[in-house]
C-alpha cells in the first residue's frame, strides 16, 4: 500500500506531523502550511525536508491544492472565534475566513482527500463554522464523527479538552458505530456497547472515556481557576483527580536537572504576592493540571498550573492565615513551596512531543511559552488518526 499524502494546514509547530508518525499509519506530509513565522521557524528546525509554505490558505489556488494530490487533511484552525471567554465573533471573525475557504474548496477538488481530521477548542461545536463544516462534508458524502477528547482520557495529567472531527470520503466507514451526537472520548470498538464506560483510562487502552470530573473541571477552568479561593467542591474534584491511579503522576514529564536550571523558571516576588491566592498549584506526585496556554508564563490567572518544586513543605501550612500576614511575612512563608512555571520541555513532554524536538536558538522561552499553548496534543491526535485510518 502506497503512503498516504498528508496535507498539513495551520501546522504551527508540526504538532499534527509528530501525531501522524506517532500513530504508525504509512504516510507522507507533502505540504504544510502556516503563517506565523515563529512557528515556521520550529517547524522547519524539525522538520526540514517538509515542503513549508509560509502563506495565507487564502494564498493557494484550487490550481495548488489539487497539484499536491493529498490524501488527508490535518488542521487546527484558529480557535480565538470560538473560546468561550472570547468575543466568539465565530464566522464573522477575519480569522475564520481561511477555514471557510478550505469548506469552499473541498468540494471543488480533483479527487476528495479520504481523511480529514479537525481540532479546535470546545466552543467550536457550538459554532456556525462547524455547522458549516458538517454541511459541506454531508454535501460531498463523508462519513464524519464528532468528539471531545482530552489527554487525561489517555492518562495524561492534563486537562485540555478538545473539539475533533474525523471524516472518511466514501466508501470508507468507521470501525465503530458513528452517531449524530458529539462523543465523549475515543469510540469503543463496533462490537463494544456504546453505554460501557467502562474501558481503563490508561496509556495503553484502546477505547477510554473522558471522566466526569474532567467535563466539569474545564467549564471552570475558562474563567480562571482558583487555589485557595476555590469552593469545596473544586477542591474534592482536585482531591479526586490526584488520587486516579489510571494517570500519570506529574512527576514522570518533568525535566532531571535542576538547581540553576530550574531558577529561571522561579515565580517573581511580586507574582506571589498578587497571585498566590489565584494560582492551581501541583506537587509531582499530583495526577492533574490545568490546561497550558499561550499566555503561560507571562500571566498567571487561568493560564495553566505551577508546580510545587519543594515538597518538604507543606501547602497548607503555608496558607493558613496568609492573607492576615504582612507583605514581608507573605513572601516569606510562600518561598518556602519555591513555586515555578513547568518549562517549555516539561509542557512539551506533557503535550506528547517527542525528545527530539526542540528549538531554534533564537526563539524565547516567552514564544516557546505562546507556540506550545497554541499547539495540541500529539499522544490524542495520534490516536485519532490510527482509529481514522484503520
Amino acid at each position: 500500500m502506497e503512503n498516504i499524502r498528508v496535507l498539513e494546514l495551520y501546522s504551527g509547530i508540526g504538532g499534527m506531523h509528530y501525531a501522524l508518525t506517532e500513530s504508525g499509519v504509512g504516510a507522507e506530509v507533502v505540504a504544510a502550511v502556516d503563517v506565523n513565522t515563529t512557528a515556521n521557524d520550529i517547524y522547519k528546525h524539525n522538520f526540514p525536508n517538509t515542503p513549508l509554505y509560509p502563506k495565507t490558505i487564502e494564498g493557494m489556488t484550487l490550481n495548488d491544492f489539487n497539484k499536491l494530490a493529498f490524501d488527508m487533511i490535518l488542521m487546527s484552525p484558529p480557535c480565538q472565534p470560538f473560546t468561550r471567554i472570547g468575543l466568539q465573533g465565530d464566522i464573522s471573525d477575519p480569522r475564520t475566513k481561511s477555514f471557510l475557504y478550505i469548506l469552499e474548496i473541498l468540494p471543488r477538488l480533483n479527487k476528495l482527500p479520504r481523511f480529514i481530521l479537525l481540532e479546535n477548542v470546545k466552543g467550536f461545536e457550538t459554532s456556525s463554522a462547524r455547522d458549516s463544516l458538517v454541511n459541506t462534508l454531508k454535501e460531498c458524502g463523508y462519513n464524519y464523527q464528532e468528539l471531545m477528547v482530552s489527554p487525561t482520557c489517555l492518562g495524561i495529567p492534563n486537562s485540555r479538552l478538545r473539539y475533533f472531527m474525523i471524516a472518511k470520503s466514501p466508501p470508507g466507514s468507521f470501525s465503530f458505530h458513528t452517531t449524530s451526537e458529539i462523543k465523549e472520548g475515543f469510540p469503543p470498538p463496533a462490537d463494544q456497547d456504546v453505554n460501557d464506560h467502562s474501558s481503563s483510562a490508561s496509556l495503553n487502552s484502546t477505547a477510554t472515556t473522558c471522566p466526569e470530573h474532567e467535563l466539569q473541571q474545564e467549564e471552570k477552568e475558562d474563567g480562571g481557576v482558583l487555589y485557595k479561593h476555590e469552593r469545596s467542591q473544586d477542591a474534592e474534584r482536585k482531591s479526586i483527580q490526584n488520587r486516579d491511579q489510571s494517570v500519570q503522576q506529574i512527576s514522570h514529564y518533568l525535566e532531571e536537572c535542576g538547581g540553576e536550571h530550574m531558577e529561571q523558571h522561579l515565580l517573581s516576588n511580586k507574582t506571589l504576592l498578587r497571585y498566590a491566592l489565584l494560582m492551581d498549584i501541583v506537587r509531582p506526585t499530583c495526577r492533574r493540571s490545568v490546561c497550558f496556554t499561550k499566555g503561560y508564563g507571562h500571566y498567571v490567572e487561568g493560564t495553566g498550573s505551577v508546580l510545587q518544586s519543594c515538597m518538604e513543605t507543606d501547602m497548607e501550612a503555608v496558607f493558613r492565615s496568609l492573607e492576615l500576614l504582612s507583605d514581608e511575612e507573605k513572601l516569606q512563608q510562600l518561598s518556602r513551596l519555591k513555586l515555578r512555571y513547568f518549562s517549555p520541555r516539561e509542557i512539551a513532554n506533557i503535550m506528547g512531543f517527542p525528545k527530539h524536538f526542540t528549538f531554534p536558538e533564537n526563539i524565547s522561552t516567552k514564544q516557546q511559552y505562546r507556540v506550545l499553548g497554541n499547539s495540541l496534543n500529539v499522544h490524542v491526535v495520534a490516536r485519532l488518526i490510527h482509529i481514522l485510518v484503520s
